[in-house]
């Protein structure tokens, strides 16, 4: 369940970057459970809904279940935003640029 594919089977894409560039998908997942799920919870205590305890167990369990069952998503998503504000950085859209280095230009 936790582990990725480090290539795209299909093209070929090496999906597995350097060290650290997949923090940011630590921070969508986290604002993802915040705002998806606990947010949700809370305002369901506010209104009465549910009760202190329930809301309590429903966001400790939502809180460490959610971003585990949402881990691969928010990888794929984070490398998705990478390369639409970065196309340039697609091997396909490189051109006759160097192949070496971080791409980092």
């Amino acid at each position: 369940m936790f582990e990725l594919n480090t290539a795209c089977p299909r093209c070929g894409l090496e999906l597995e970057r350097d060290e650290g560039f997949f923090l940011g998908s630590l921070s969508l997942n986290y604002g993802v459970t915040i705002v998806g799920f606990l947010v949700p919870v809370t305002v369901l205590w506010l209104c009465g809904v549910l009760s202190g305890r329930a809301a309590a167990v429903l966001a400790v369990a939502g809180g460490v279940l959610f971003p585990a069952l949402f881990y691969r998503a928010s990888r794929s998503w984070w490398l998705m935003l990478y390369y639409l504000f970065l196309p340039r950085h697609l091997p396909a859209n490189r051109g006759g640029e160097r192949q070496d280095g971080d791409g980092n230009d």
